[in-house]
Formats: structure tokens, sequence, C-alpha cells
């Protein structure tokens, strides 16, 4: 038996500096029903649950469905038009199946920055501050893996705009998907092939809607250019990418990197402040957590559970101490504990 939605309700708060989204859906399945729930900033990458840890019965489902809408609706939340983001989830309670590893971004340092900016057998991309997600469209079925390969809800807008069997490489914020690699089309296989090459075939798909083919700048003035551009906007960082290079999964490569004008980290959550809006953080340093902090967690944000990974940005961090000026970013599904290491952080200068 397949997934269908019963019922759906698409709600939306703007107000008092607060532009968030909530979703929830009664979904029949195998079983029975589940109630499911996606909810964040506006524009940015949701977070998925479930107030039903295996099928109920509809009737049952329709109540807590229900009670959930009121709550939201009780807080100011307001029915949505389309132009929300509605959701295509994976099975209810299936353990998500790896269907592809994506190629990750090797991180470098300032220094190193120049040196590809003048060598012309590299281009350079912006740096989405996005969730790394790979589209995967096969015989007219739809699937999107995360970074650790591994099946995934989307936004249904990709259904409809995805036409074609390929498989895309990207970046998710929101409803938007900003594809920066073809790894195939069709039946041909693109990722034995140079990468100036794969995104030439990418940018000549007219993709339009929920798809955006990422700009690639080649040569030192239009590299030069766009990092000059993103420093100022304040962006996220800049990719540095072989032209050359060919596909390869993972970070055991040489072709892809990734240079950020802030420090970010994951970081898995502990026991925080009493009486505080706020959670512990912690690192993983060998085979112990240490912790190296708190963070506050805005008052219209639900704290995360211990022991959960989240993203944090920072200014830097000073060995045995904490991180300095640590901003709350959200929850990383997408993330193990084990690379939530503590040689991820950038030391504070010294003086």
């Amino acid at each position: 038996m397949g997934e269908r939605i019963i019922q759906q309700a698409d709600l939306f708060f703007c107000a008092g500096g607060s532009n968030k989204e909530y979703h929830a859906q009664v979904v029949g399945v195998e079983g029975g029903c589940v109630v499911r729930f996606q909810y964040g900033r506006r524009g940015s990458t949701l977070t998925s649950g479930t107030k039903t840890a295996t099928p109920v019965t509809q009737e049952m489902a329709q109540k807590i469905y229900d009670k959930l809408v009121a709550e939201k609706t009780g807080k100011g939340y307001q029915a949505g038009s389309s132009t929300g983001v509605s959701i295509v989830s994976t099975t209810a309670g299936a353990t998500p199946s790896v269907i592809f590893i994506p190629q990750l971004l090797n991180p470098i340092d300032e220094s190193e920055v120049d040196q590809y900016l003048k060598d012309d057998r590299w281009g350079a991309e912006e740096k989405f501050d996005g969730r790394h997600q790979t589209i995967h469209m096969v015989k007219g079925v739809l699937k999107v893996a995360n970074r650790k390969g591994k099946e995934i809800g989307y936004p249904k807008a990709w259904s409809q705009d995805v036409q074609v069997d390929v498989i895309l490489d990207g970046e998710a914020i929101g409803d938007r998907f900003y594809a920066f690699d073809l790894l195939s089309l069709g039946d041909e296989d693109y990722r034995g092939r140079g990468y100036e090459e794969r995104w030439e075939k990418l940018s000549r798909m007219g993709y339009g809607g929920s798809i955006e083919v990422v700009p690639l700048a080649i040569g030192y003035t239009a590299k030069r250019a766009l990092y000059d551009r993103l420093k100022k906007e304040g962006r996220e960082g800049i990719v540095f990418k072989s032209l050359d290079g060919k596909y390869c999964p993972g970070k055991n490569h040489a072709d892809m990197f990734k240079h950020k004008f802030y420090s970010t980290a994951s970081v898995r959550v502990a026991p925080g402040r009493s009486g505080k809006h706020s959670v512990g953080i912690e690192v993983l340093d060998g085979t112990e957590w240490v912790g190296v902090g708190n963070v506050t967690v805005g008052q219209a944000t639900k704290l995360p559970q211990i022991g959960c990974i989240i993203e944090v940005r920072y200014l830097n961090y000073q060995e045995g101490g904490s991180l300095y000026q640590p901003t709350y970013l959200g929850i990383r599904d997408d993330i193990d504990d084990n690379e939530c290491v503590i040689s991820q952080l950038k030391h504070k200068a010294k003086e």
C-alpha cells in the first residue's frame, strides 16, 4: 500500500521579527495512519518529526492532528497559501535506505585561498548556508538523499520541476534546490567527466521554479570578483573546484575545497544552565565528550533535546574553554556523533 495524505495544514507565523512555518499531515500508511510535522524559520531547511511512533487508527490520528493544529493556531499561526512548502515524506517507521554517498568538500584556511584564485585550473562558486542533498529522478520516481546518503523527505515542488531522469547534487534551503553538479542524465553517466564539462551540461538544462543552477566563476578576474562580493555581502563562504576533477564520493579526494568566512561547528547538546533558554554544548575529544560552553536558543524556538546534534556559529575557541559568541543555527539530523570532534574548532589567534 502506498502512502497518501488524508489531511494537511500549512501554517505560518510572521510577527515581532519572527517568520516561521509549521506543516502537519495525517498520512495513510500500511497498518493505519501517522501524523507528521515539519517546522522552522521560513526559507530555511525544515526539521521533520512525527507525533505517532507507530501507525494508529485514522480516528486517533485525526484527534492528534486537530490538537496539534489548534495549538499552533492558538499561538498565532495562520493558514498559508500554496506558497508554503509541502513536504513529501519517506515511509513512516522505516529505516532510511542508503541510496547515494555524495562528494563532500574539504576545508581550507584563508591563507590558501589566493593560490586557488590565481590557478586557472580551478573554478569558484558560492558556498550556500543550507543542507547538502542529492536529487535522484529514476524512471519517473523521485528520491532525495542527505549528505550521509540516506533517503529523506523533500519539498513537493521538486517533483514538479524535475521531469527527466537525472541525478543532481546541490544544496537545499527551504523549498529551493541550488544545483551545482550533474551526475547522470537519462542513461548517460557523467561522474567520470571533468567538473567543467558536467557543469556546462547542467547549466544548459533550463531548470526553473524551485531548481536553480549555481553560477561557476572561471579565471582570476571572475573568481576574485566573486570572492570579494561574497565577503562584502556576509555570505557563508566560497568553494573551489578542479575543472578537470572527476566525481569522487566522500572526502577522499583533492578536487573540491571550501573556505567559510565565519566558523561553524557541529556539536552535541548537553544539559544547560538552569532557568535559561539555552543548552549546553559538547564535542568529542578522543573518546571523551568535553563541554565547550552554552548557546542561547530563541524564546520562540523549542529547545533541542539532550543528545541531539546541532549546528552553531561562533567567533573562535580557546583551548580548554568555551566557544566565543556562539549562535544557534538549528538541528542537524544528517550529522553523526563521531563528526562532532574537537579538531573542527577554530582556535583563537595567539597575541
